[in-house]
């Protein structure tokens, strides 16, 4: 383990125990130090304020949203992981698992039954179903729930923090630093470039600011129309808003439709063909590979500059291993797990089983008709 990995992850570890981080001169003082955030037992306070004591490494994992099962794969940990939701069949293996999605939300009894070591919850799903975690804790299972998380840093945070509860403490440093890494070059290949206006729309709605797909955005060399006309989270748009914004390019999840009406079709995005289309397990959860979705904004809104960061994302590759991990804030290391979904959403079961919204929509449209129920948090 190098001394620049070392440094990262006692600072990590220091903004966990709420003390200030040592010096780098005392970093390589014993071989316990630089072990010891993957100590266990382990206690940590989640998003409710409750101090969850995991007593050993562990080897049984449930996440019940498909933000944290994406992560779980990210880190090589997926072996571990014995319940996954309905909504992450996608990852590879998945299928594999036990499904904990029940018809009103999360299935108590499934959980309960895989007998889990510890279950990654999203803020949106204990918002919903608070009596549900009641019922786990109850059962003397460890359950952690994630606060939301603002920005691609928020989720890169998560990525570390997951990776230290769950024993996986390297793998999740070098995730997120990873993460980290290719932020900061698309940010030095994007120097200096005109930045179009963007717009995320799904199924009426767009993400304003304080949202990771925000962030998803402007980190690829868009503005946010939505943030700069004073849209805030997860929001419907109104079609007026959208004429007088006249977005150049419409950035739209992979299950939604390209929005279709006089006013979106009057804009420069239709017109022009500047239509972004990205998988919806990239664009809406708040895991790993939301960064994957701003390289393909970055592709299509700005092909020289995705270039120079392919060029800088190859140079460090080749370069001598080293961690880029950044020193985490304690501002920054709050559970952060980014499932947030419009104020009116009314569905438990799309809040339960999705990370940022849309990816409870068909079952939400099976479940109360012509309704969109859009979900998908962290």
């Amino acid at each position: 383990m190098n001394r620049q990995l070392v440094v990262a992850l006692l600072a990590l570890a220091t903004v966990f125990a709420g003390v200030p981080a040592p010096a780098a001169a005392a970093v390589d003082q014993t071989a316990q130090q630089q072990t010891a955030q993957c100590t266990f037992p382990m206690t940590v306070t989640d998003a409710t304020g409750t101090e969850v004591t995991i007593t050993d490494d562990p080897d049984r994992v449930v996440t019940t949203n498909p933000s944290a099962a994406q992560t779980m794969w990210e880190l090589g940990a997926r072996d571990e992981v014995v319940g996954v939701s309905q909504y992450a069949m996608y990852l590879d293996g998945a299928s594999e698992k036990g499904n904990v999605s029940g018809s009103g939300g999360l299935n108590v009894e499934a959980v309960i039954g895989l007998e889990p070591d510890l279950v990654l919850v999203p803020n949106s799903s204990y918002n919903a179903e608070p009596d549900r975690v009641g019922q786990l804790r109850s059962a003397d299972i460890s359950v952690v729930v994630f606060e939301s998380g603002k920005s691609l840093d928020a989720v890169a945070n998560k990525t570390e923090r997951v990776g230290r509860m769950t024993g996986n403490c390297e793998a999740g440093v070098e995730r997120a630093g990873e993460m980290r890494e290719s932020m900061e070059h698309m940010q030095q290949a994007l120097d200096d470039a005109e930045r179009p206006v963007g717009l995320n729309s799904f199924f009426g709605y767009t993400s304003g600011s304080e949202t990771f797909i925000s962030d998803i955005m402007t980190t690829a060399g868009l503005r946010n129309g939505a943030a700069e006309a004073n849209l805030t989270g997860f929001a419907q748009i109104n079609e007026e808003l959208v004429v007088d914004m006249n977005p150049e390019y419409i950035v739209v999840p992979d299950h939604a439709p390209v929005p279709s009406s006089p006013a979106y079709n009057s804009t420069t995005a239709i017109q022009e063909g500047n239509v972004i289309v990205i998988e919806a397990h990239k664009l809406q959860q708040p895991a790993p590979r939301a960064v994957e979705a701003s390289e393909e904004i970055l592709e299509a809104v700005h092909p020289d500059a995705y270039e120079r960061y392919q060029q800088l994302e190859d140079e460090s590759a080749t370069e001598p291993t080293e961690n880029a991990t950044e020193t985490t804030t304690a501002a920054d290391a709050t559970e952060t797990d980014a499932t947030e979904s419009p104020a009116t959403t009314e569905s438990s079961e799309s809040t339960t089983e999705s990370d940022a919204p849309g990816f409870g929509v068909v079952a939400g449209l099976a479940a109360i008709g012509a309704v969109v129920l859009l979900a998908r948090r962290r």
